[in-house]
């Protein structure tokens, strides 16, 4: 028997490694992306006639604690209903034993992504407050996320953000053994890089890592404010750091609206500054009086 080509090999692999939707009210589309717990795919809901992101167990990794995981995630997300965290519509065994999540489907970047597309820094800023204010929500129902970074944030077409993978969520109540070690290094809290017990405020860190990036442009500092409130959201000592999500929402919306922040401490020079900024339309208003005035002063000296 002539043994098959590589590639040919290669597609038989894929093909067994698709899911078996049979029987189910889902018809595949393609595949969307690989996590370390599974592969998400856009399918079709024949009966809804709508699109879903399809999150399907990895085939060979269908251990019994990724099984835990995968229930809890879509647990976690059925109890957490709100506009900035992606729902789940559906949850169950496929026909070859392997456990799938149905959720909306968002079409955009994801936030990393939306942030190289050149938005100016308040656009940027309003969108991370409207992650913040989802981070709060799912701190007030008890849910610690524990892997906050931008590649598990999408940027929906009409500006929405949703917050994605609550795979490694769980209840503020239950602790990970001692020196148990999950999440993305870089985003991590130094508690919990080191396995130690962790709460609301781990998430505080890795979303002040998220701001840092945003408020990040090539060639320009990111303004002394901005810098101050996510230098306060990473403190190494978790008690220095804001209380909760929508205090440091608040802190951005007080930057934006032209207000002092209470992670950075202003000069006088500073304050003058932003009171100047903040009232260029009434400054320029009198500017321009006065400059008519000492016209028309001039005019009848003449």
């Amino acid at each position: 028997m002539k043994p098959l080509p590589d590639e040919a090999l290669g597609r038989l692999r894929e093909a067994a490694a698709l899911p078996d939707l049979s029987g189910t009210r889902y018809t595949l589309v393609r595949e969307l992306g690989r996590g370390g717990m599974g592969v998400v795919y856009l399918a079709e809901d024949t009966e809804l006639e709508r699109r879903v992101a399809l999150k399907v167990l990895h085939l060979d990794d269908a251990s019994p604690e990724l099984s835990e995981r995968m229930r809890r995630e879509a647990r976690t997300l059925a109890r957490l209903e709100h506009p900035n965290i992606v729902p789940v519509y559906d949850f169950g065994d496929l026909p070859g034993g392997r456990l799938y999540c149905a959720m909306k489907y968002v079409e955009g970047p994801r936030l990393d992504e939306y942030a190289r597309q050149r938005h100016s820094l308040p656009e940027r800023l309003r969108l991370f407050a409207l992650l913040c204010e989802a981070v709060a929500y799912a701190h007030a129902r008890g849910v610690i996320h524990r892997d906050l970074k931008p590649e598990n944030i999408m940027v929906g077409a009409f500006g929405e953000v949703l917050i994605m993978d609550w795979g490694l969520a769980r209840p503020a109540s239950e602790s990970d053994a001692p020196g148990h070690v999950l999440g993305t290094a870089h985003y991590m809290a130094p508690e919990q890089a080191r396995g130690e017990a962790i709460d609301h405020r781990t998430d505080i860190f890795s979303l002040g890592r998220i701001l840092e990036e945003l408020a990040g442009e090539p060639g320009a500092r990111p303004p002394k404010p901005v810098t101050g409130i996510a230098a306060k959201a990473m403190a190494a000592d978790a008690s220095l750091r804001y209380a909760g999500a929508s205090e440091l929402a608040q802190d951005v919306l007080r930057f934006l609206d032209g207000l002092s922040v209470t992670a950075y401490r202003e000069s006088p020079w500073d304050s003058l500054l932003r009171f100047c900024r903040r009232n260029r339309n009434l400054l320029l208003l009198v500017a321009t009086y006065l400059a008519a005035r000492f016209l028309i002063f001039f005019w009848t000296r003449l």
